[in-house]
């Protein structure tokens, strides 16, 4: 296994700090003193914390992201398709909480940051890739007819209100538990 980068070093004790005592309790020198970078470093690497929370964010999505693509190379119908969007999702979280929950609590922060307009380019090309992957079979009509932006909340809200509520704790159940349920649920919502 490869070692991590020094941004990458950064970017995880950002995440410690922020899941243990918040972000805008954060500052940049806990940061530092917990990735035992240089503030040299630090700056070099991200600028400010503004930066860091959409390093950090973007990383995130963009792991979230690459699993999605892995999959995508193993689906051969319209039903692995749309339970791949769920069950990629559902294992990002569950073996990222804490950068789960950081993503769902800020993409608002992010967005509105000097880094929104490039999150909201790579959230399109994201949507774009989706919709690609999805493209075949839309037109085999193969799901019920719908708009295209709202294929995409029809399919993984259910997962994504889980997943708040589990990341929150307020489930009895686990995440993982539910996992081929909510794909299950997904595939019937959207199919012809």
């Amino acid at each position: 296994m490869a070692r991590p980068s020094r941004k990458d070093e950064i970017l995880q004790a950002a995440l410690a700090c922020f899941t243990e005592i918040g972000v805008d309790a954060t500052t940049i020198e806990m940061i530092r003193d917990r990735s035992g970078a240089s503030i040299g470093s630090l700056y070099h690497h991200f600028g400010n914390k503004e930066r860091i929370l959409g390093a950090l964010y973007m990383a995130g999505t963009a792991e979230y992201a690459a699993l999605l693509e892995e999959g995508f190379a193993k689906v051969d119908s319209a039903e692995t398709v749309v339970k791949l969007l769920v069950t990629s999702y559902v294992d990002w979280v569950v073996a990222n909480p804490d950068w789960a929950r950081f993503i769902l609590h800020s993409r608002g922060r992010v967005e509105a940051s000097e880094l929104g307009e490039q999150l909201r380019e790579v959230n399109r090309v994201h949507f774009a890739r989706i919709q690609q992957a999805l493209a075949d079979y839309r037109e085999q009509g193969l799901f019920k007819a719908m708009p295209a932006d709202c294929f995409a909340s029809v399919v993984i809200g259910p997962t994504h209100d889980f997943a708040r509520n589990w990341l929150a704790g307020r489930t009895q159940s686990g995440f993982s538990e539910c996992r081929e349920l909510l794909a299950q649920v997904a595939w019937e919502s959207v199919r012809a």
